[in-house]
């Protein structure tokens, strides 16, 4: 784990070693000033030169300023490395992230990666930061504090044997009740931000259903779990401090009055004022390095958690790779499936597709019927290697889609889901994912043909007119028109509408249509609806049902030799001429 996460350090190498070195001299400095500070103070006793005294003085003064900016310097870099660590480590995990085909996606929640790259990242490089200051400069402070004590205080110094194992059991003891707690909030986060996701996502479903009560309690329900699990964990861990400090005083206690005694009864000779006063100051550094222990202790714990969570996407190895030697050209849109069985998942007992074979020739228009659950969207995911076959072979321009570069595969095919998707940003950047080098003559001419221009006029500021997160102010056949207009612009070998006019009228989605066969003739055109009308003038349709394609061919074929097309037929036009009105 430890090697897997280290690979996201990079250039923060430096500044991370920078800070572990800084904190070591920090360390020698604040275990050094006690000793010079007792050899001042027996200097003062026994009334040697001023001029002693101040070289002295002075000397104390550069340590201080000295361990002072060491331990700037460290902050400074651990700041640096640490942050630079989570930018990275949120970087990787999201390139990989990008990587995952659906089967990947399906296996981690949307919420869960959203904690992962937020909340585990934040603990993850918190404890980093932690390690590189705190874990260096606590143990050495621990060994060096024991050191100088037991040179200063000889015999005196035997008070941290009885002392130091109570604190560092107490401490053990603390971390260990604290752990199970701790563990069990990140499970929970990532309910936390499901429910916040799909309530955001859905707030119209929400208001539509009068549900905010329920939502509001549910979230309600998921904070108070987190609430209780902190509590308890942050309850136990306030034990810290009570102990520490019982520990120290205890511990003071016993310097003063075992060192006053042997100061009394041998007049100095083994023990003097000096000596008891850097003891004291050994006795403070030594207790809290070890509490910042314990605290070090704690906050590993609650990050190896986060740090597995973080593992687990970094190491998913993505279920659809490149080939070693990828075809880097798509010839044409021409589309064969050859026996093509799909299962979601390698254990499932039912096939989502079931032995399909098809053949489309570049340039066509197909159009797909089918019910709910027919594994209409399914099918055309497999184009473009958004989910690979279980059986079979699947061929784009007379190639297995396997040996294509998935990028170069993925370029060819533009893809309008049934679930369409604005981003953040103006009209034209959002259709400038369709070509990222479109002029401003191609998007118009792009929009027109998608029935989007039209609309896009009327808004103050046109193509500039800025849409917001997951196109909430624009209506579902307005954002339609958008994203058809956006996989225009692409121009595709395969075009795929799964769904994808709807929201529109019957003329609009006709006026599209027509707008196809100008703007993109040779592309193939895969079209999923559920109006017969939407695909009634296509090349071809396919009927599927339960994932077997049951009849195929023109329209008026169907009508003459499928019983199912010609039932839907009647029931959407009453058995009336055919008409795209």
């Amino acid at each position: 784990m430890i090697k897997i996460l280290s690979r996201s350090l990079r250039e923060n190498k430096k500044p991370a070693i920078l800070t572990m070195i800084f904190m070591v001299l920090e360390a020698v400095m604040e275990t050094i000033i006690p000793f010079i500070t007792a050899l001042l103070v027996n200097q003062i006793k026994e009334g040697t030169e001023t001029r002693t005294i101040a070289l002295t003085g002075l000397l104390l003064v550069g340590m201080a300023v000295l361990s002072l900016g060491c331990a700037a310097a460290a902050g400074v870099f651990a700041a640096k490395a640490s942050t630079g660590f989570g930018k990275n480590l949120r970087k990787d995990m999201f390139d990989k992230i990008q990587e995952f085909s659906f089967e990947n996606i399906d296996k981690f929640s949307t919420a869960s990666l959203v904690t992962r790259l937020t909340v585990d990242v934040g603990y993850v490089r918190q404890a980093f930061m932690m390690i590189i200051r705190t874990a260096v400069r606590s143990p050495l402070m621990f060994i060096f504090s024991i050191v100088m004590s037991t040179i200063m205080g000889g015999m005196l110094a035997v008070s941290f044997v009885v002392v130091v194992p109570i604190l560092i059991i107490g401490l053990l003891w603390v971390a260990k009740k604290a752990m199970p707690a701790f563990r069990r909030v990140f499970k929970k986060y990532d309910k936390l931000n499901e429910s916040i996701e799909e309530n955001v996502r859905g707030m119209r479903v929400v208001k539509g259903f009068a549900r905010e009560e329920f939502e509001k309690e549910k979230l309600a329900k998921a904070s108070e779990d987190i609430r209780q699990d902190f509590t308890k964990a942050e309850r136990i861990v306030a034990f810290n401090t009570p102990l520490m400090n019982l520990c120290m005083y205890i511990n003071m206690v016993v310097i003063l009055f075992v060192g006053s005694m042997l100061a009394v009864k041998y007049g100095g000779t083994k023990i003097d004022v000096g000596q008891i006063s850097s003891m004291l100051v050994y006795a403070m550094q030594l207790l809290m390095s070890l509490m910042m222990l314990s605290m070090i202790y704690v906050m590993i714990t609650m990050s190896t958690e986060s740090a597995k969570r973080i593992c687990e996407v970094l190491t998913e190895t993505p279920a659809i790779l490149n080939p070693q030697n990828p075809v880097m050209e798509v010839k044409d849109g021409s589309i064969t499936f050859n026996k093509v069985t799909f299962k979601y998942a390698k254990t499932a007992e039912d096939a989502a597709l079931e032995e399909v074979n098809l053949k489309i020739e570049s340039g066509m228009t197909v159009g797909i019927l089918g019910g709910t659950g027919s594994s209409k969207t399914t099918l055309v995911q497999l184009i473009p290697r958004l989910y690979d076959v279980t059986e079979g072979e699947l061929l784009v321009g007379g190639v297995n889609v396997k040996d294509y570069d998935l990028t170069v595969l993925r370029d060819s095919v533009a893809m309008v889901l049934q679930k369409n998707l604005l981003f953040s940003g103006t009209i034209r950047e959002n259709l400038c994912w369709g070509n990222p080098h479109a002029t401003d003559e191609e998007i118009i001419e792009a929009s027109k043909l998608a029935q989007a221009d039209e609309f896009v006029q009327t808004f103050p500021d046109k193509y500039d007119t800025y849409i917001e997160q997951g196109g909430t102010n624009v209506s579902g056949g307005q954002k339609q028109r958008l994203c058809i207009a956006r996989a225009l612009l692409k121009k595709p070998k395969i075009l795929i509408l799964d769904d994808s006019t709807s929201a529109v009228d019957m003329k609009t989605d006709a006026l599209i249509r027509e707008g196809f066969k100008k703007y993109i003739p040779e592309t193939t055109k895969i079209i999923i609806a559920q109006r017969v009308a939407s695909v009634m003038d296509a090349d071809l349709i396919i009927i599927l049902d339960d994932g077997k394609i049951v009849d195929m061919g023109k329209h008026e074929e169907l009508l003459a030799t499928s019983s199912i097309y010609k039932e839907v037929y009647e029931q959407q036009t009453n058995g009336g001429d055919d008409h795209d009105e």
